[in-house]
């Protein structure tokens, strides 16, 4: 794996729920992630394939996206999406950067030209995502956590913004269940994240798991 420089990392200013102290509920949430990514990949192996078959027919490229991310405490690790854009995405990123429709590090526009027929649907449903359930078994990433930023986000991060990653980072979250599609401003995004370390249990974590599947079935993902 390639190694990515990264900042400083420096979590002395979150406030944490005592539960993320305690190694029987930390071991709990570990194991509900072993259990729910194994056996996602094993319920939806289908589903992947004909993913797989629709993104290959839909435009020149891989299958799969290599995600270069960052987790917990600044480390940075190789993550996969199918992908849902263009061959050259990141080469036409530069062009669209007046575009941004967020405030801070992150890109993201609304109907973002990159993105193939293929790719909306799969977006629409959140179905790009799954293959990151494979970070959630090798450790990486959990079910429930902030969003993990691009390793050339991270580079641009404040310290406020770092501070989200001071747990491990998650497929769904706060962020996601809480009108993501809304949220156009970064530090707004980072205040939900910080807010779930605070409040963080298991109870949390179903909830939002819940509210990810209704999300998901209603098609509200860009």
């Amino acid at each position: 794996m390639a190694s990515f420089g990264v900042k400083t990392f420096d979590d002395s200013g979150v406030v944490f729920s005592p539960l993320w102290k305690s190694k029987f509920w930390q071991g709990l949430k570990r194991a509900i992630d072993i259990l729910g990514a194994g056996s996602l990949l094993i319920v939806l192996s289908p589903l992947f394939l004909v993913l797989a078959i629709a993104v290959k027919r839909s435009s020149q490229g891989e299958i799969f996206y290599r995600w270069r991310v960052v987790g917990r405490g600044g480390r940075p690790f190789l993550s996969f999406k199918f992908r849902s854009m263009v061959r050259n995405a990141d080469d036409l990123k530069d062009k669209l950067e007046a575009c941004n429709e967020m405030t801070g590090p992150v890109f993201k526009i609304t109907n973002d030209p990159r993105v193939t027929q293929t790719g909306k649907w799969m977006r629409r449903y959140s179905l790009d995502e799954l293959p990151q359930l494979c970070s959630v078994l090798k450790g990486d990433m959990s079910l429930v956590g902030p969003r993990p930023p691009l390793v050339s986000e991270y580079e641009r991060f404040t310290g406020y913004q770092r501070q989200k990653l001071s747990v491990k980072p998650g497929i769904t979250g706060l962020w996601q269940v809480s009108g993501r599609n809304q949220i156009s401003a970064f530090d707004e995004w980072v205040r939900l994240d910080l807010e779930y370390i605070r409040r963080w249990s298991l109870w949390l974590d179903t909830t939002i798991l819940f509210r990810t599947v209704a999300a998901v079935f209603s098609g509200s993902g860009k």
